[in-house]
């Protein structure tokens, strides 16, 4: 299996469980390691035969962005579903980080891995 990946794709949104986290956009850093099989991009030098990072990265922002989720857990979880649903990624590794959630912390987070429904 090979991976493909996206680091330290940040954004703002409205994410917690405090009355001031649903009112004030936090930043959010996500990781993302997508296994596949990259042997026929290789060969043909095609965007179609790999998965494309960009629209990956667009649709991860977008998702985030009109999300209100309460808990990173829960983002986590359903962007997995949806980047697995959406593009033909096999696993998918999937970090979600709150830098400034504590104060005395560099980062907080969760981190998750899922696989594809057999098609």
């Amino acid at each position: 299996m090979d991976i493909i990946y996206i680091r330290n794709l940040e954004t703002r949104a409205i994410i917690g469980i405090r009355d001031q986290e649903r009112t004030t956009p936090q930043t959010l850093r996500v990781n993302l390691e997508m296994g596949t099989d990259i042997r026929a991009a290789s060969a043909s030098e095609a965007v179609e035969d790999t998965l494309d990072y960009s629209a990956i990265s667009r649709e991860t922002l977008a998702f985030i962005d009109t999300s209100q989720f309460y808990l990173i857990e829960t983002l986590a979880e359903h962007l997995a579903r949806r980047l697995l649903e959406m593009f033909p990624i096999r696993q998918i590794k999937v970090q979600v980080s709150k830098p400034e959630a504590v104060p005395a912390a560099e980062d907080v987070g969760v981190v998750i891995e899922r696989s594809a429904e057999p098609r």
